[in-house]
């Protein structure tokens, strides 16, 4: 039987040019609103939505069940802290979920599309 790491004893993940964020939220109104505001500050470059998903999760006690709609953005490693902040504050939920994962590989084209339309936010900070 394979011995069971705990995760604070993980190698640190290997930092990627590009991300993706997914964040569940409502409805597709409500998630085809959040993305145009995404898209048009440059936090992603495409928001994909899956309009009906089912959660099922734990909130203050009861285990609910909810239609949702699912957002899966695409963006640079650098904007991700900023693009929650920004589905923080523009979001319905009390506490909406924003998690993200690397993109680990990729269309190349479709990368340097992501990475010309995102810009990079460490760039920006040292080149000003």
């Amino acid at each position: 039987m394979a011995e069971v790491t705990p995760i604070t004893k993980l190698p640190a993940p290997q930092v990627t040019p590009f991300s993706m964020a997914f964040v569940t939220i409502s409805n597709q109104d409500e998630a085809q609103k959040l993305a145009k505001k995404i898209v048009q500050t440059k936090l992603a470059a495409c928001v994909n939505i899956v309009p009906k998903i089912i959660s099922v999760y734990e909130w203050k006690g009861n285990v609910e069940n909810d239609s949702e709609s699912l957002m899966m953005i695409k963006t640079r490693s650098s904007r991700v802290e900023e693009l929650i902040e920004f589905v923080r504050k523009h979001h319905p939920y009390e506490v909406c979920e924003v998690i993200s994962t690397p993109i680990q590989q990729g269309n190349p084209a479709y990368l340097e599309w992501l990475g010309n339309y995102v810009g990079d936010k460490d760039k920006e900070e040292t080149c000003g």
